[in-house]
């Protein structure tokens, strides 16, 4: 897996990943940022809850689950000190279906956050992840 960020002025830069999709990603206004591009925490942040988004979606349609729907909101605490490590980020998962079954929810998120999501579990070295859930039901 390749990365690749150029420097485009002030503390605004252009990331591109290996497979050539891009990304702006700019710094706080008190840094000299100017709101034009995510800040490279919330990537991070936002990788993660994409990272198990992933593994929860394909294990619960591997149960059979009819999901129609999957949103993660991730909230993330950073430590006031630098490093500004993440030190509590709590994930909260909302599954949209059609009887979908609380034990193959809890299954779902319980295999990616403890087997399957690189993020998570590299991001559990330096921060409490929690973990919540509600299942949505549709007619």
């Amino acid at each position: 897996m390749k990365a690749r960020v150029k420097w485009v002025e002030d503390v605004l830069f252009l990331g591109e990943s290996g497979t050539g999709h891009t990304v702006v990603m700019d710094g706080p206004e008190e840094a000299g940022g100017h709101g034009t591009g995510m800040r490279p925490m919330e990537l991070l942040l936002m990788g993660m809850a994409g990272c198990t988004a992933f593994d929860v979606i394909e294990i619960l349609k591997k149960s059979q689950q009819d999901i129609r729907d999957c949103v993660i909101e991730a909230n993330g605490e950073r430590s006031e000190e630098a490093p500004k490590v993440y030190t509590h980020i709590h994930i909260h998962y909302k599954i949209t279906g059609k009887n979908v079954k609380a034990n193959f929810v809890e299954r779902a998120i319980k295999m990616s956050t403890e087997k399957y999501c690189s993020a998570t579990i590299m991001l559990a070295k330096t921060a409490t992840v929690t973990h919540d859930y509600e299942i949505i039901e549709v007619e």
